[in-house]
């Protein structure tokens, strides 16, 4: 077997991922095994992890690839900083001695990290939206497919197209930054009152208590949207050096003050921020979408980048937008780069040291349900629950669930860790928080009591895939909780008056309320048996017993963390929190009959 490793890193969001013969073996974030949030460091325990899975040594690998080409990247660099002088010649003194460190010589760096890697296996470097574009392509189930990827930058593409055909993907244009839809929501992700490169989620949840009182100022003065798709940036406004917020004083002016600090109160200009923000950037996306497929002709697309993370211009791309069917890369942000960096190495040409392998596109898609991270044996799940002194039960698949579910009936959070982790962002089953949609107050005590996080934002439904058109207006399937659908209108529940701004969070709006936004929509899972037997079979049981199908979904960590990896993980967090009952692999615990009552000594999480 042909063995090829990706590799992400030294920016955000680090990672490894691990083909064999072009299937994909593994892909684990740096993140959920160094246990710090967003990790940007050279992600040496996601490759050793990639390697243990496969049960093979860095000896065994036939290439690695890396999902930039450092040298462009750092003349971009040097560009930017030298152009901006004289601040830029100060950021750019900071930012040297991390190039000098180690950046400028990957090849030396991988080769240190994987020593007994063998002399004549190749390095190579794809460029960072060439490794994006790989991976929402290759894996994707489509033949043919126009190629999206939208993110912040990479080496100087911040926007790409690109047709996809086989095993060969066609670039064919770009925006270059400074002109960037990514760094522009990023700006007023910072602006608003938090950080950048985790907090976009939170400014998406945010957007719905708003009003689009901005789009005209934003369209006006901002970002320019141009009728062929294109876009540019009004670099009057923003700050490219700026390392907190990206904004300069001029904004500040024109969208009512300074930025939000993070302890501040949120006022009704940020709620109208987020809304015309968002509204914008679906605006953009639409208009991408359409140049996309006039230049390529596809019926299908294919996304990828940060803003492919962006679920609620994902459901409108799907909706309106001029393509019969679309697929997102569940890892979009950079972590899912090093996938793609490794698929591009073994489709590539073997004059760039490719395999030139072929390609038959698979019936669904090739993530396997982005389920490709590690997991625990029993033994090894008991033998952990030993060294914390937990008391635990021991049960068989049939009664392990009958508990579970009748757990979430009583009204009480699960955390649920099963099967191998999760690639990207979203929990899809795996390492999980559920709770019952049904409940009125389930939101607000997940949000503020279990995850430790701001009231407003939603939680996602994970619903059986055959009854999710009963729930939610989504076409077709969303198995990666990358699309947002309304609610079904016959599971609307009429208001008398409509709140407003925050206040619009106490208002029952559905029959799954805990599920639905104020907006009247939902962050769709859908789940099958395919992909994700063991949690299809929890939500069969739990609609044995209630007549639901869905359940809450949340990814299971609190705020500051990234989501749990272990078993050691996941009881530190049930104990530090108000989850009320844990199943880890065969076992089940609750938290009234543990020993500790707080946080074990060592342990602290990581402000957000």
């Amino acid at each position: 077997m042909h063995y090829v490793l990706g590799i992400s890193g030294l920016y955000h969001d680090s990672a490894a991922a691990l083909l064999g013969d072009g299937r994909i073996l593994a892909a684990v974030q740096e993140e959920r095994l160094s246990r710090r949030k967003n990790d940007a460091r050279f992600p040496e325990r996601a490759i050793q992890s990639c390697l243990d899975q496969a049960g093979i040594t860095a000896g065994d690998l036939a290439a690695v690839a890396f999902y930039e080409k450092p040298i462009l990247k750092f003349s971009r660099t040097l560009e930017v900083f030298l152009g901006w002088a004289p601040r830029g010649g100060r950021a750019f003194a900071r930012a040297i001695p991390d190039w000098l460190g180690g950046r400028l010589d990957l090849r030396g760096r991988i080769r240190s990290a994987l020593p007994h890697l063998p002399a004549d296996c190749p390095i190579l470097f794809t460029t960072h939206h060439e490794a994006h574009a790989a991976s929402a392509f290759f894996p994707s189930p489509f033949a043919e497919a126009a190629i999206l990827t939208v993110d912040g930058v990479g080496e100087w593409a911040t926007t790409t197209i690109a047709r996809g055909s086989g095993a060969t993907i066609e670039p064919l244009e770009e925006i270059q930054f400074p002109h960037s839809l990514g760094l522009l929501y990023s700006a007023f992700t910072a602006y608003c009152g938090f950080r950048v490169n985790s907090g976009e989620y939170k400014l998406m949840g945010l957007a719905p208590y708003g009003e689009p009182r901005w789009v005209d100022t934003l369209l006006d003065q901002v970002l320019f949207l141009h009728d062929d798709g294109s876009y540019r940036l009004n670099l009057e406004y923003l700050d490219p050096l700026a390392e907190e917020h990206l904004t300069n004083e001029r904004f500040h002016q024109r969208f009512g003050g300074p930025p939000r600090r993070p302890e501040d109160r949120l006022e009704q200009r940020h709620l109208d921020l987020a809304r015309s923000i968002q509204w914008v950037t679906e605006q953009a996306m639409l208009g991408l979408a359409r140049r996309a497929q006039k230049q390529t002709g596809a019926r299908h697309l294919c996304l990828a980048g940060g803003v492919a993370l962006n679920c609620v211009a994902n459901g409108r791309l799907l909706r309106e937008g001029p393509f019969e069917d679309l697929w997102i890369q569940p890892a979009a942000g950079d972590a899912g780069a090093a996938l793609g960096a490794a698929l591009a190495a073994w489709h590539g040409p073997l004059e760039r040291g490719g395999m030139a392998a072929p390609r038959t596109p698979p019936t669904s898609d090739a993530m396997g349900g982005s389920f490709l991270g590690p997991e625990e044996t029993p033994e090894l799940v008991e033998s952990s629950l030993k060294r914390w002194d937990a008391v635990w039960e021991r049960l068989t698949p049939e009664v392990l669930q009958e508990r579970v579910v009748q757990a979430l009936i009583e009204g009480k959070v699960v955390g649920w860790v099963q099967g191998r982790m999760e690639f990207g962002p979203r929990a899809l089953g795996h390492r999980s928080i559920l709770g019952d949609p049904r409940s009125p107050d389930m939101q607000s005590r997940m949000n503020l009591k279990v995850k430790f996080r701001e009231s407003f934002r939603p939680f996602a439904p994970a619903v059986l895939a055959e009854r999710a058109a009963e729930y939610f207006g989504l076409q077709g399937e969303s198995p990666y909780m990358l699309l947002v659908a309304p609610v079904a209108e016959s599971q609307r529940v009429p208001l008398a008056q409509e709140a407003e701004g925050l206040d619009r969070l106490k208002q029952v709006r559905s029959t799954l309320p805990a599920v639905t936004h104020v907006d009247g929509s939902a962050r769709v899972q859908t789940v099958d048996p395919e992909r994700n037997p063991q949690f299809y079979a929890l939500l069969k049981h739990f609609e044995a017993k209630t007549g639901c199908p869905v359940l809450i979904n949340t990814s299971f960590n609190v705020r500051g963390e990234p989501v749990v990896a272990s078993t050691e993980d996941a009881y530190r967090c049930f104990i530090n929190s108000q989850i009320d009952v844990l199943a880890v692999g065969p076992c089940f615990l609750e938290r009234d009959r543990q020993l500790h009552t707080s946080l074990p000594r060592g342990f602290e999480a990581i402000p957000d």
